[in-house]
Order: structure tokens, then C-alpha cells, then sequence
């Protein structure tokens, strides 16, 4: 059965469906169904060869009723805008859900950086900081790494913006290196935050950790760090996979050893005493627990019958596709949404900020702490609301999110 469905428009289904179980004023709806503020620019660079070429880039403002925007930076060749468009509403719902007191952005480059020298990919990303500098600030937007782009990608984006403005403001910008204001524990925070969704789902619909079989598709930051919490609370690794293929081992694999060959060969296939499988196949190997840790519209109606997890954690955005999502519910399948399960990363992000805008910075285990009790309180949250409407726990989590969002928005006389 094939299935088309663009992310923005999965992404206004499910708010669609929710805000009419709500019942809330169509006028919420509304405002939230457009992006707020779109900026497209383009990046011409000299490449290292001489010619030069242009790039694409955008930066969405999708909500700020809460706070000031907060969403990544993404260098993908296929990055397009309405892609793009999906990604900063999630964001604004990510945010909501966690209770962070920001809106929802995103924007990127259409490039594909690992065809790029680090020179071109400083110039380009200098470029874009100048194009979207009047875009973005501590108070208006604050970016980060998101797919393709990393701690390195973020310091040559703030030194850019601190030369335009003749300011330094770490805050402007996050995941930045430790030495120039990044936060400690921020780069495990979205796989650790997955693992903590899960725990809080292990408790409530009595699927153990330990012991359990995990499956991961994708094997990045959030991929890796999800396989390593569950691989340190007694849970086997059988399967990861990332854009050049996977491995399957059902007697399990390290994740320390298995990124540590990925560091030398530029993937996980090859690793010693492993199957070679597809990169799609993590999603529907035998397993407990599945992390979708790669891009959006993963699971549709052409695998969902396939896959055998009991539990789904969402570790990358909109992974999972509504008509998909209605068959696990009919499967009995819990799956924990992008706009919770993967919120650690925003989350520790914005312990950055705070830290970056007070001058005083916590250790990693207080970072850690205090990203636990997020994601356990937020837990509870999103499943009272999922109770309260009778609704599975991602309708639970849109609830949470887009009451919290509508009542700024009332309360700013938008509505």
C-alpha cells in the first residue's frame, strides 16, 4: 500500500484531529496552521576549486506566542520548505510539551556538508549567519545544530553574528563547544531524553528495560546516545543502521565499539560479527523497544505491519506518519512521540541559554538531573491529558502542547 503525505501536512492532520477533540475556537487552528514569519535567502560561496556556487537557505518563525524561537539548523541536499515548515511547528509543540518558555523555528541549507571541505563549509555557514543575522537573537530566535551540522557549525555561526553585531552574546546560539559557553551533558541530551521517555513508559505500561531488545535506525548524536542509556541499564543493542546501510546481531552489539567504527570507516556496516542489513531495516527487525533516530516519514503504511517493537520511541521528528500511527494503536503498539520523547535536546539547550544569560554554569550531573526531572514531569503530563481525552499518548502530547500555546496566544489577544 503506498502512502504519500508531506511532513507539514502530517503535522496539520494531527493538529487538526486534536484541536477538533478538544473542541477548542477554530480561530487556534487558525494561527497555528501558518507559519508565523518565513525568511528565504540566498548563499553564494567561492568553492575550493574557484567557481562559485548558490545555496538555498531558509529560517522559519512557526509560533512565538510563548517565548522566543527555538529550533535547529539543518545542512540536508533535500532540505525543502514545507519539510522545513513542519520541523519549526514541532518545535513550538516540543517546546510546549517540555513546558520551555519558547516558540517553534527551524531552517537550514539545502547542501550536503559531507561533500563539502571544512573551508567551504565555514564560508557557507558564515554566509548564512550574515543573511538570517537580523533574523535570530537572544531574545528572537535562538538556532542549533539539528541534522548535518554540529558544536563546530554553531561556533563559526556566533562568531559571525558577534562580528555583524559587535556584540558577544554567547546565548544567541546553542550545543556551541564547552569553551565558549556550551553546556555540559548537552550533547547526550537527546538520546538520554529518549531513554527517560522510555523509562517513564517502562513504569506505566509495564515493558522492562532491562533486558530488552532495542533497534535503532539511525546511528547519529541521538541514535548513538539512545543505544548507549538503554545498553548501561541492561538492554541489548540487536540492530543500527545509518545512511549507507546496517548491522543485525541478535546476540547483541556494543554501542561504544560500534560508533567507534563508524568513527573510522564512515559507517556502521562492516562492524565484526554482524548481518548487513538495509537502512530502513532496524525499523522492523525482531525487538522489545524501536528508536527511529534518522528523518521524518519513516514508518508509513508500507512497513508499519512489519514492525514487531512493543514500544517506539521517537528519537528523530515526525518519523511516524498518522495513518501509520492509527495501525499501532490498532496493534496496540505505545509509541512516544517526537514532540516529547525527543524534547531532551531543546530541553538541555535551554539550560545552555540560562546558563549563557546568568554567566554561571552547572556540572553535567546537575544538567542531568535537572533533564530527568523534565522529561518525568512532562511524562505525566502528556498522560494525563491523553486520559482526560481518551486519546493515545501522541494526541496526549498535541493536547498538552496546543492548550499551553493557545492559551499565550489568548491571553496576547491573538484569539
Amino acid at each position: 500500500m503506498s502512502e504519500k503525505i508531506s511532513p507539514w501536512e502530517s503535522q496539520l492532520e494531527n493538529l487538526k484531529h486534536v484541536t477538533e477533540i478538544m473542541r477548542l475556537d477554530p480561530a487556534v487552528y487558525e494561527v497555528v496552521s501558518k507559519p508565523m514569519q518565513i525568511l528565504q535567502v540566498s548563499l553564494p560561496i567561492r568553492l575550493d576549486d574557484g567557481s562559485v556556487k548558490s545555496f538555498e537557505g531558509y529560517r522559519i518563525h512557526h509560533n512565538y506566542a510563548r517565548g522566543p524561537c527555538k529550533g535547529g539548523i539543518r545542512y540536508y541536499p533535500e532540505l525543502d520548505l514545507e519539510t522545513e515548515k513542519a520541523l519549526a511547528a514541532w518545535m513550538t509543540w516540543k517546546n510546549a510539551v517540555v513546558n520551555l518558555p519558547y516558540g517553534g523555528a527551524k531552517g537550514g541549507i539545502a547542501c550536503n556538508p559531507k561533500t563539502l571541505s571544512r573551508g567551504e563549509l565555514e564560508r557557507l555557514t558564515r554566509a548564512y549567519a550574515a543573511a538570517i543575522a537580523g533574523f535570530v537573537g537572544v531574545d528572537l530566535d535562538i538556532p542549533a545544530p539539528d541534522v548535518g551540522t554540529d558544536g563546530q557549525i554553531m561556533a563559526w555561526f556566533a562568531d559571525e553574528y558577534y562580528k555583524i553585531t559587535r556584540r558577544i552574546i554567547p546565548g544567541i546560539i546553542t550545543a556551541k563547544p564547552i569553551g565558549l559557553g556550551g553546556s555540559l551533558g548537552r550533547t547526550a541530551a537527546t538520546g538520554r531524553g529518549c531513554f527517560f521517555a522510555a523509562v517513564e513508559a517502562s513504569h506505566v505500561y509495564k515493558i522492562p528495560i532491562k533486558g530488552a531488545t532495542v533497534s535503532i535506525q539511525g546511528y547519529g548524536n541521538a541514535g548513538y546516545y539512545s543505544a548507549l542509556n538503554f545498553h548501561q541499564a541492561g538492554a541489548k543493542i540487536v540492530a543500527a543502521s545509518d545512511t549507507r546501510g546496517g548491522v543485525y546481531n541478535a546476540k547483541g552489539i556494543d554501542p561504544v565499539k560500534l560508533m567507534d567504527h563508524k568513527a573510522k570507516t564512515r559507517s556502521v556496516v562492516g562492524f565484526p560479527g554482524c548481518e548487513t542489513i538495509g537502512t530502513a531495516d532496524p525499523l522492523t527487525v525482531k525487538c522489545d523497544i524501536l528508536v527511529p533516530a534518522a528523518l521524518e516519514n519513516m514508518i508509513t503504511l508500507n512497513n508499519v505491519e512489519d514492525v514487531t517493537a512493543k514500544l517506539v520511541v521517537e528519537a528523530a521528528n515526525g518519523p511516524t506518519t498518522p495513518a501509520a500511527d492509527r495501525v499501532f494503536d490498532e496493534r496496540g503498539i505505545i509509541c512516544l512521540p517526537d514532540i516529547y520523547a525527543n524534547a531532551g535536546g531543546v530541553t538541555v539547550s535551554y539550560f545552555e541559554w540560562v546558563q549563557n544569560r546568568m554567566g554561571y554554569y552547572w556540572s553535567e550531573e546537575e544538567v542531568d538531573q535537572r533533564l530527568e526531572k523534565v522529561m518525568k514531569t512532562a511524562f505525566t503530563d502528556v498522560h494525563d491529558a491523553s486520559q482526560t481525552y481518551d486519546v493515545n499518548i501522541r494526541y496526549g502530547a498535541y493536547a498538552l502542547a496546543i492548550r499551553r500555546v493557545a492559551d499565550a496566544m489568548q491571553a496576547l489577544g491573538w484569539i
